[in-house]
This record gives structure tokens, sequence and C-alpha cells, in this order.
């Protein structure tokens, strides 16, 4: 059960290909989040590298449970007594030349929880200045939905491309999640369109809170990413918000919200199908 308040964080970063910079960003921000009483802070997809090649993000890729990456993450857990939701990073697959991108959940004791590698890979051709995506070259593809139990109410993760699968999240909430994440690296085309729209559809049909912590701004690599990372309550109000500028996000969660939302109007107890 959720506790009965609890306080998030949303990291929102320019990645580079530079890992070094990009972990003490993370580090920084984590410690101005903790700071500010965060007890869970969500870090967005690609937060240790944004590659400026395939060969680039594979030279980072770690096996679970080993690696510098991880035990830095393990580590900033432990020093912050902070819960951290590492939005996603290459790890190994049995497939050669293939990584998951996978989110990584640290307790406050820096112990790993979970793990979640992303289900739904970004193979699109949009008018942007990139134009093509394909994921799919270079990841393979998760498919087991995870739901986290925490100290704070049952916890649903997600990473950026999932937001367009309604279906991903009502699984998560069958599993019994109160509030769900979904580190993101959102490109600014289809952010302008759908990003708000998205993360606030999910949080409301769903009837739980939604942490999204996106990458926002131009990066090294030439691709643009839209920013405005937000925390979402249960009624789809944005709670708290970004712009394109690197920062945190904060807001307070509040059990009685929530049972006040999945009271009120029980649509979850209406479903047909």
């Amino acid at each position: 059960m959720m506790k009965k308040e609890l306080t998030v964080a949303a990291v929102q970063m320019t990645s580079s290909d530079q890992l070094a910079d990009n972990l003490t960003a993370v580090e920084y921000w984590v410690n101005q989040a903790v700071s500010e009483g965060a007890k869970l802070v969500v870090l967005p997809e690609n937060f240790a590298l944004m590659a400026k090649h395939s060969g680039q993000l594979l030279s980072i890729a770690e096996t679970l449970g080993e690696g510098a990456i991880q035990s830095f993450l393990s580590e900033l857990s432990k020093k912050t007594a902070c819960w951290i939701v590492a939005g996603s990073l290459p790890i190994s697959s049995p497939v050669q030349d293939k990584v998951y991108a996978t989110c990584l959940v640290y307790n406050a004791k820096g112990e790993r929880q979970a793990y979640y590698h992303k289900m739904h890979l970004f193979d699109v051709d949009i008018a942007d200045g990139k134009k093509r995506y394909r994921e799919s070259e270079t990841f393979l593809a998760g498919d087991c939905p995870v739901v986290v139990n925490t100290p704070f109410g049952k916890m649903g993760l997600s990473i950026c491309y999932d937001l367009r699968f309604p279906e991903l999240y009502r699984e998560l909430l069958r599993q019994g999640a109160e509030f769900m994440v979904a580190p993101s690296a959102f490109t600014e085309l289809t952010g302008q369109a759908h990003w708000s729209l998205l993360c606030r559809a999910r949080a409301v049909e769903n009837s739980c809170y939604m942490i999204a912590a996106n990458q926002g701004g131009q990066h090294n690599n030439g691709r643009s990413t839209f920013g405005h990372s937000m925390i979402v309550g249960p009624w789809g109000d944005v709670l708290s918000s970004l712009d394109i500028d690197n920062g945190i996000a904060l807001a307070t969660f509040k059990k009685s919200e929530l049972n006040k939302v999945r009271t009120s109007l029980p649509a979850i107890q209406h479903r047909r199908l």
C-alpha cells in the first residue's frame, strides 16, 4: 500500500556522448532532489549516454548486475538514502551486437530491486532532422511487464515509446501499480504533439500517479529532445513540470488523493473487456 505521502523527483537532462560528464550531472541532480526532500528520483532514458553511433552505445553495455555504471548507481542511491529509477542503460543480451534498453531500480540501501527491458522499440520515420529511427537495429525488445514493491507503494515501469501502448499500463494496473514511471527521450517533434497528452492519459485511464522524466534540448549527436518532464496526478492534473532546461520536477504523492479518485470515479472497476 502507498504511504500517506511520498515526495518524488523527475530529472531532466541533455545527455551527451561523454559518459563521465553525464554521470557527474546525474550525481548533481540526484543530490539536489534529495536536498529538496525527494525519496525517489527518476532519471531519463539514455541518462548515461546519447550515443553518436551504435558502436559507441555497445561499448558501454554492461552485464546485468556488473559494471561501473551500475556500481555508480548503487553507491549513489546508498549515499543519498534515496530510491533511484535509472531511466535506461544498455544491458547485454543473448544476441550478438544487440542490447536491452533496461530500466534499473535501486533502493535506499543501494540494492537493485528490479529491472525492466523496454518492450516497444522506436522504429519510425518522422519529419524531423534525423527522419529515421530504428531502435531494433541495436536493441532487443523485452517481453515482461514489471511492477516493483517499494516502501511507498507498487510502482509500474515503462520506457519512452511504451507510452503509446495503453495495454502495457493496463497490465501494470492489473498487477497493482499505484504509480508509474516513464523515463524518456521523446523527440522534439513527437513531444510537441503527444508528450503531455500521453503522460496525462496513462495517468487518468489507470487512476494513478505518473513520473515522466524526459531528455531535453539539442544533443551533440544531432538529436533534439522535447524536455517538459512532468509529474501527473491520478486526476490528470500536472503537479510539476519543466520547460526545456535541465532541472528537476518535484511533487508529493498523497495516498488520500489516490483513494479519492479511485473511489469517487471508479472507472477501473467498471471495465468490461
